[in-house]
């Protein structure tokens, strides 16, 4: 797979620390496929994977482990799924984005939609997974001024990422679109709809 460096973090935690995403991606999936015994959760991010152990006792054989994993070759690792998500293209900024990238609306829609995403990572609310893969011609800045309140299944763009809001929250991305689909569910297994590492594809519903 790749070079691991494994740190401590705090009495139950170990963090992997990896050379790409593509490597985290590959050590989470692999660890999830392992089962292994005494590991709580696993969080990858853009370039680490936090392992957490349900006793401080476990963590020692598991950091063994992931040692093992992490230097194994990356196809090891299951093919990743494919989430589909209808979107209406009726966002309060789908016409500004057609301006600032000098493409009509239709065609903004048409390489949104066209892209196969990969989620890099979950942060900034539960559930709410950054989408890389999104064309280079709709790369637009965050807006000056982020709203205060971005109703939740508001599908957005900024920078090279796109993403669902799973609800409400404040934001200052562009919005071009919502969705009905459940981002986030605590009741679910997982909550999370989308997962580090799963391919997304966005399906123009009208």
């Amino acid at each position: 797979m790749s070079a691991a460096v494994l740190r401590p973090s705090g009495e139950r935690a170990v963090l992997v620390e990896l050379d790409s995403l593509t490597a985290a991606h590959a050590l989470s999936a692999s660890i999830l496929a392992a089962e292994l015994p005494g590991v709580l959760d696993v969080v990858p991010a853009a370039r680490t994977v936090l392992v957490t152990v349900h006793r401080a006792d476990q963590l020692s054989r598991v950091a063994t482990r992931l040692q093992q994993l992490a230097r194994e070759p990356g196809d090891a690792a299951p093919e990743p799924a494919t989430a589909a998500i209808p979107v209406v293209y009726d966002g309060a900024d789908l016409a500004e984005v057609a301006r600032l990238t000098s493409l009509s609306t239709a065609e903004v829609i048409a390489r949104h939609s066209a892209a196969t995403y990969t989620a890099d990572f979950l942060g900034f609310a539960p559930g709410f997974a950054y989408l890389s893969g999104l064309d280079q011609s709709l790369h637009v800045p965050r807006l000056d001024s982020p709203r205060t309140a971005v109703p939740a299944g508001a599908v957005a763009i900024a920078g090279e990422y796109s993403a669902v809001y799973p609800r409400t929250s404040p934001g200052g991305w562009h919005l071009i679109g919502h969705t009905d689909t459940v981002m986030f569910d605590p009741a679910a297994d997982p909550p999370a709809r989308l997962q580090a590492g799963m391919r997304v594809r966005f399906e123009a519903v009208r």
